[in-house]
């Protein structure tokens, strides 16, 4: 069994950056990917940026250039680093894992941007 942690969330002025984590425990063996999704109030998850076991990313045109995904193996935690924040990136963070056929979520974090 896999678990995910988020942290790093926050209230945040407009062009503020944050880092966001996710903690990973358990066995992480046969790992596909790891990614960050978000969800806003009435609106639905959205991939925000994905990483494979060989360590490819990608990231949809909404973020690209502002947002940054990586991990440090040795500490099983994944990171997402958000530059120039913007009111509308306000919402809940969430951390995926693809592990074979399974997907592992975490519990979400909270990103608030205020203008």
């Amino acid at each position: 069994q896999v678990q995910l942690v988020e942290s790093g969330g926050g209230l945040v002025q407009a062009g503020g950056s944050l880092r966001l984590s996710c903690a990973a425990s358990g066995s992480v063996f046969g790992l596909n990917s790891m990614a960050w999704y978000r969800q806003a109030p009435g609106s639905q998850r959205e991939l925000v940026a994905i990483i494979t076991s060989g360590g490819s990313t990608n990231y949809p045109d909404s973020v690209k250039g502002r947002f940054t995904i990586s991990r440090d193996i040795a500490k099983n935690t994944l990171y997402l680093q958000i530059n120039s924040l913007k009111p509308e990136d306000t919402a809940v963070y969430y951390c995926n894992a693809v592990i074979r056929t399974w997907n592992y979520w975490g519990q979400g974090t909270q990103v608030t941007v205020s203008s």
